[in-house]
């Protein structure tokens, strides 16, 4: 890849300096193994005073203002209610296995194998993007489901051994390591161990569901959870219903405001998304890696900060929710509640669109470049030498990457993203506030549109700042 690197504009320099004190996330992480971050050559200080100035303009106009009802979904067709098959997961299921043969005995070079390409790249950053904007596709490819039901069919299991009590927590654990992995691990995207991590995971989800029962996996499964998160902030959806399948629409984040209150394992999930993909961002950052003692420069590899960086990542994860949970107990407080813990539950729903806006944002780089790759590799799905698409031998080029005009669309792009996710999470929060009675105004409002205001200089400086690794 070419980066073209660009002194930051000295105005920007204190903008960038409140958002990296902010405390909120100190991160760590030289995580997904293909991805570069370029360092963009506007004067980005402009652009995250400006996001700053437009998430605290629409927080005071959702004050003053008629409220918006268009948030309202409205129905766009009825779908055929026909008998569903469980062909889907089985093939699914097959395809997993086949991406786990080529990870055990295909290219050794994660550049050439479709097992760490797909998982990194096309069911990571892709398959959330889709979900972020046609709703959940994940049941559709979900490797579990049509095994689980089919294996308690065949020993006639039936109830489960306590696991729904646990709520989302065991969804948690297999996020934090499932981000351990990306960010902090030395090797993410070596085929081979890929496989054998992937693999496990999806014995272990087996036989916890074959136990528990397949309605387990819409809690305890963390990929089954992500996903279901992402897809409220979709503006188009799919509801099931007795008559068939609805086709609904309504603007982005309609789905939120029909959400039960998260509970306090959903609510360490949420902050666990956030705190992840932005702890992902800032330990790459030259700032993060010269507080390490480190050299920027001169990096020596993942193996030299392992220990700082399962530090940091836990670290993030404690800031970040404590934040969260501060600014929201105190805009309840100063609202004049008498029981704010009630009102965690709720809010924290106007998160999603954030955790859903930075991830796209963030890993919008590796989808311009290592997509190619895995357009390459499925082209030569073997690496036998094919090429089904005839893209030639030299397909894959960053060279847009060293051109100011493709560069600067990126960086348009990636700021259209979190300015748009912080604005649509101000309009949620006040709006949820007004479902729990939190009518109070500028005052109950104020601690989480500052938080929210800091968070989107916070992610636009992750994404323009210097990084290594």
């Amino acid at each position: 890849m070419i980066v073209t690197a660009v002194k930051t504009p000295p105005r920007a320099a204190p903008i960038l300096g409140l958002s990296a004190g902010i405390g909120l996330l100190p991160g760590i992480a030289f995580a997904h193994a293909s991805e570069r971050m370029v360092i963009l050559t506007l004067p980005t200080g402009y652009y995250i005073l400006g996001a700053a100035l437009t998430v605290a303009l629409t927080a005071i106009l959702t004050l003053i203002l008629p409220r918006f009802s268009g948030l309202s979904p409205r129905p766009i067709m009825t779908l055929s209610a026909e008998r569903r098959t469980a062909w889907g997961g089985w093939l699914a299921t097959l395809a997993l296995f086949v991406l786990l043969a080529v990870g055990f005995f295909g290219s050794h070079d994660p550049f050439r194998n479709l097992l760490p390409l797909t998982i990194w790249t096309a069911l990571w950053v892709w398959l959330t993007m889709l979900t972020a904007i046609v709703g959940n596709l994940w049941p559709a490819i979900d490797p579990w489901r049509a095994p689980v039901r089919w294996l308690r069919q065949r020993i006639g299991r039936q109830g489960g051994i306590g696991l729904a009590r646990l709520g989302h927590w065991p969804a948690v654990a297999g996020y934090f390591a499932f981000a351990w992995f990306e960010i902090v691990s030395l090797a993410p995207d070596a085929p081979e161990r890929l496989a054998v991590v992937a693999f496990g995971y999806w014995a272990l989800i087996l036989a916890l569901a074959v136990a528990e029962g397949e309605a387990w996996l819409a809690k305890g499964e963390f990929l089954t959870v992500y996903f279901g998160f992402i897809a409220r902030i979709a503006p188009v959806w799919v509801e099931e219903r007795e008559a068939g399948r609805t086709v609904m629409a309504g603007f982005p984040g309609a789905q939120i405001m029909t959400m039960a209150p998260l509970s306090a394992s959903a609510i360490a999930f949420v902050t666990l998304l956030l705190a992840s993909v932005s702890f992902d961002g800032l330990s790459e950052t030259f700032w993060w890696i010269v507080r390490l003692g480190i050299n920027p420069l001169e990096f020596p590899g993942r193996s030299a900060v392992q220990w700082q960086n399962t530090f940091g990542l836990a670290m993030t994860w404690g800031l970040m929710a404590a934040t969260i949970l501060t600014a929201i107990i105190l805009g309840v407080r100063l609202g004049g509640a008498s029981h704010p813990g009630a009102a965690i539950g709720p809010m924290m729903l106007s998160f999603l669109p954030i955790a859903a806006g930075y991830h796209i944002a963030h890993y919008l780089i590796q989808s311009l470049t290592v997509g190619q790759y895995l357009i390459a590799a499925l082209s030569d799905p073997f690496g036998s030498g094919w090429d089904i698409f005839g893209l030639g031998p030299h397909w894959v080029s960053f060279g847009f990457l060293s051109r100011a005009g493709p560069v600067h669309a990126i960086w348009n792009v990636q700021f259209a993203i979190i300015l748009g996710a912080h604005v649509l999470a101000v309009i949620l929060s006040h709006r949820l506030g007004g479902l729990i009675g939190n009518r109070a105004g500028f005052r109950a409002h104020l601690p989480l549109t500052v938080l929210m205001v800091l968070y989107t200089m916070l992610g636009l400086w992750l994404l323009s700042a210097p990084t290594a690794g």
